[in-house]
């Protein structure tokens, strides 16, 4: 009897370190993410699964917020053209509050980001989940905006 439960403690601590490792993984491929971002890297969409979700919540001047979802290759194509732009203006955003969650498709990894040249901080998340080859991906994508030309987009 002693055997069994040294063997279930065993499993138990193996599949929390596991868990953690995840959790750490994921936050490690999200500063990746980053740093990618903030740097104008051609290779920032292949951080994201080809199917994956998009939604810019957009903050309203009253606080309300509405939901604008695309797909994934609707985003390239947006990505491609704004990246220009923001690789001229030398555009990069700041984050803050990292934190990561275990959520029933991958593990979720939420933060506060705070756009070039603003005072305020937009709630943001992303899933990120482990494919079978091993690599990790972005499935869905939040970021809240005060851009209010996304409205036009909104659900």
């Amino acid at each position: 009897m002693k055997k069994i439960y040294l063997l279930i403690l065993l499993l138990l601590f193996t599949s929390i370190s596991v868990f953690a490792n995840d959790l750490e993984i994921a936050k490690q491929k999200f500063n990746s993410y980053v740093y990618a971002a903030n740097n104008y890297s051609p290779s920032l969409l292949n951080f994201y699964s080809p199917n994956a979700k998009i939604i810019r919540q957009v903050v309203k001047p009253d606080g309300t917020t509405a939901n604008a979802t695309t797909d994934m290759a609707t985003y390239a194509k947006q990505m491609k053209i704004s990246q220009g732009t923001a690789k001229l203006r030398k555009y990069k955003n700041k984050y803050k509050n990292v934190t990561a969650v275990k959520v029933s498709n991958g593990i979720k990894v939420s933060s506060l980001r705070q756009p070039m040249e603003d005072n305020y901080w937009l709630k943001t998340y992303q899933i990120w989940q482990k494919q079978p080859n091993g690599n990790w991906v972005i499935i869905e994508e939040l970021m809240q905006t005060k851009q209010q030309i996304f409205l036009k987009y909104a659900d």
